[in-house]
């Protein structure tokens, strides 16, 4: 008796760039089990013509969502297409995978979760590749178990994204308000954002100092140091930057029963025989501190990547299984993007949740302020001629 076939997933790609050549690379390499490329899209005739013929290529998106040969679509277009072409798809049907950042804004983003929300049988998912690296994860559920106690201090140092002026200088959209929507924020450190917020929750005050082209010929931020306050008390520093090497990706919690710290991929953690609250007011001691305990908690394997996103979307949509990054929670790395950004150019305090108007306000004049240089640029050369 032969058995049934099993369920398979059709997936289109909007945009075969960078990241979009990469899944095309692993969904025709069989990395990603009951799923199959059977479309892309690609403005560009030459991106498409590295595409094997066995995959139907189309140079319209409006097409490749009409063909009825797609199931679902991954979105990898420049930001600014994530949210008008993810609405399109789930108009049309279809479930939805869209790359880092959700958006540059976060009124965007809303149009899309509404919309999304209309649609509860579609998938809706983000590619936050991260949150399947097992130390974040561990990190989580300690936290959420009560092993840190509550939060009292957040830091995250994440400097290690040095990027050349050859980097900024290979697409002309590159680190521009008009075509990247920002720098550092936007670009390098979307994952981070999403993971602070995933693992210690939504600050309510930001207040950043950020520079607009520090080390590079950009207008956009490629330094960013953040001050961060919740809800509990508990304060937080959040800082990167694309113009330093060797850089730290070093993440540390402190909590009222103990500290943890994520650094190479190995969580340090420090854990107080006596939480401190409870130590602080016993003691008779001037210059005692509680004993504490040490350990280290190493991981096999860094997680799934993209592959683990992409195996855990097709679950989502073929078995019901929950899914590691909603759609709809890709708002807040966003919200904090916008807050760090709205805080450091206005030179003020920023409470959250973000007030949409001045941070759309401040973003359309540095969009027509970005469009006058273009022009001024292009009458020189003009007259150069």
């Amino acid at each position: 008796m032969s058995k049934k076939p099993k369920k398979q997933l059709r997936i289109g790609i909007v945009g075969v760039g960078t990241q979009g050549s990469l899944y095309t690379r692993h969904l025709l390499g069989g990395k990603v089990r009951r799923a199959k490329l059977t479309a892309v899209c690609d403005i560009d005739p030459k991106t498409l013509e590295q595409v094997p013929a066995t995959v139907s290529r189309f140079s319209t998106y409006s097409a490749m969502l009409k063909s009825g040969e797609i199931d679902a679509v991954f979105v990898e277009t420049p930001h600014y297409d994530h949210v008008p072409m993810a609405i399109k798809a789930l108009k049309a049907g279809l479930h939805v995978l869209v790359d880092k950042p959700m958006s540059v804004q976060k009124s965007e983003c809303e149009k899309l979760i509404r919309e999304a929300k209309k649609r509860r049988k579609q998938v809706f998912a983000m590619m936050f590749n991260q949150r399947t690296n097992p130390a974040y994860q561990k990190l989580k559920k300690m936290i959420a178990a009560g092993e840190l106690g509550s939060i009292v201090r957040v830091n995250w140092i994440c400097t290690s994204w040095f990027r050349s002026e050859a980097y900024y200088r290979s697409g002309g959209w590159r680190a521009t308000w008009a075509g990247e929507g920002g720098g550092v924020l936007v670009n390098q450190c979307p994952h981070q954002l999403d993971l602070l917020q995933w693992i210690a929750g939504m600050p309510v005050k930001v207040d950043a100092a950020l520079s607009l082209g520090k080390a590079h010929k950009i207008e956009v931020e490629d330094e960013v140091t953040a001050y961060l306050e919740y809800k509990n008390g508990a304060t937080g520093v959040f800082i990167t930057s694309t113009c330093e090497s060797p850089g730290t990706n070093r993440l540390e919690i402190a909590g009222d029963k103990a500290m943890a710290v994520i650094e190479g991929g190995v969580i340090k953690v420090w854990t107080n025989e006596m939480p401190i609250s409870k130590f602080n007011r016993v003691t008779k001691t001037k210059f005692a501190a509680p004993k504490r305990k040490y350990k280290e908690i190493t991981f096999k394997k860094g997680g799934g990547g993209h592959v683990g996103i992409m195996k855990n979307f097709v679950a989502a949509v073929l078995d019901g299984k929950e899914l590691l990054a909603p759609g709809a929670e890709g708002i807040n790395g966003v919200e904090l993007a916008n807050a760090m950004q709205l805080s450091g150019i206005t030179g003020q305090t920023v409470d959250l949740p973000i007030k949409n108007t001045a941070y759309n306000r401040m973003l359309k004049g540095l969009i027509a302020d970005s469009a006058k240089k273009k022009t001024k640029k292009a009458k020189a050369k003009r007259r150069k001629k």
